[in-house]
């Protein structure tokens, strides 16, 4: 990570004080580009799962930053890219999905993201693109000719997405050897179609936004840029967004509103202003204010920070009901309805407490469960469990506690 220059434009300088500023090329000129026009950038996502998670995130974030300064964000999704696989981060080659899968997919996730963003005709309104719409009509050996030759493999073998495959002697298929060219060739096709000048990613990506700026200066003679955001960890250096129930899903038949309000409420004391900064529109005073907090003071800065996460997230009427919820749960003692539901069979009642648990998701494993019950930490309707093997009966909605801040209501159908 380089020292943040001394931005002019107000996209970048609200960048940097925001905290998500890593990199970028040509700083100078691109910060000139920002306060002379209004800038067209692009974020890619591939489509390989259902919803979005915390880690795409920043990305969206900055997509955001950039309407609300004014500029022009495009959501690219990989419609196309999907079907190559991205080998960054990845020791193994990615499972193929079908094309209806990665269309249903991409609906989804960006269904799941509609309050991120405005989209429309405007002009500082988001555009929704696939770039299967150019890849998928491709011809094999007039892309190599066009495209192709521009690209040493030589310098494609130093890029991290393939050196740590081949270093670690896994299999890096030739299907995914291309996909930093179809990545670059994305980058000048929404040059070409929109004007696009600007890719934003995370820092990991700086090999294949590299790779897109040199190809638009070789075959269109013009100068695109790069903007990176850092890797989001934990101040206890954990990599943001790992959970004891699995990854942290945006879209909210996948998690919910309430839990993922009760995420940002459990955020580490020392990380509440840099993810207010980063995941809020929050002013920056308010935040400094906020983070200045301690004791019982830090707690109520927390629910600031989750409820104004899930607000950018879900909006606000989904948020205040989260907060609410939270509040009668903890403050009232109350079941309130609007936690979390998971629904059982009748018929697999009597129920075990420890498969109640897992199937309620407020633990991972029986054995987690058996060692929540030893530290007196599950509940079932608000009673302390202390006996492994009790058996729970169909009697209406159950509540499942986890320690003082995990509720689910398991409703036997």
């Amino acid at each position: 990570m380089t020292a943040a220059p001394k931005f002019r434009s107000d996209f970048l300088r609200t960048f940097v004080e925001r905290g998500a500023y890593y990199d970028c090329s040509a700083a100078e000129d691109l910060d000139t580009l920002f306060l002379k026009e209004r800038v067209t950038a692009y974020i890619g996502f591939d489509c390989t799962a259902s919803s979005m998670h915390i880690g795409n995130l920043v990305q969206l974030m900055t997509l955001r930053r950039l309407q609300q300064a004014g500029h022009r964000p495009i959501l690219l999704m990989g419609g196309g890219t999907t079907k190559l696989g991205d080998p960054s981060g990845k020791d193994e080659v990615r499972k193929l999905l079908s094309s209806e899968q990665i269309e249903a997919n991409k609906q989804s996730m960006v269904a799941g993201i509609r309050h991120l963003l405005k989209f429309g005709d405007g002009p500082s309104d988001a555009i929704m693109v696939d770039n299967a719409e150019w890849l998928d009509t491709l011809e094999y050996v007039p892309f190599l000719r066009e495209v192709g030759r521009h690209f040493s493999v030589n310098r494609m073998l130093t890029m991290d997405s393939v050196k740590i495959r081949l270093e670690r002697e896994q299999p890096l298929s030739f299907l995914e050897f291309n996909y930093m060219i179809c990545q670059a060739y994305d980058f000048v096709e929404l040059y070409k179609r929109y004007g696009c000048r600007l890719q934003s990613s995370g820092s990991d990506q700086w090999g294949n936004v590299v790779s897109g700026i040199d190809l638009g200066r070789r075959v269109e003679n013009v100068q695109l840029f790069g903007l990176t955001t850092p890797l989001i960890t934990t101040s206890s250096g954990a990599k943001m967004g790992k959970s004891v129930s699995g990854a942290v899903w945006l879209n909210a038949d996948m998690r919910s509103p309430y839990d993922y309000w009760q995420f940002w409420r459990n955020t580490e004391d020392g990380d509440v202003g840099r993810f207010a900064r980063l995941f809020t529109d929050l002013p920056l005073d308010e935040i400094a204010r906020l983070e200045a907090l301690q004791g019982a003071e830090l707690n109520e800065a927390k629910k600031v920070l989750a409820t104004e996460a899930t607000a950018v997230l879900h909006g606000r009427k989904a948020a205040d009901e989260a907060a609410e919820t939270a509040r009668r749960t903890f403050e009232e003692g109350a079941s309130a309805s609007g936690l979390p539901t998971v629904e059982i069979p009748g018929h697999e009642f009597p129920i075990g407490v420890l498969t109640l648990a897992v199937r309620a998701g407020v633990s991972a494993s029986n054995g987690e469960a058996r060692r929540l019950i030893a530290n007196g930490g599950l509940k079932i309707d608000d009673v302390t469990v202390t006996d492994a093997k009790v058996e729970i009966a169909a009697a209406g909605t159950i509540k499942v506690s986890a320690g003082k801040k995990t509720h689910v209501l398991v409703k036997p159908i």
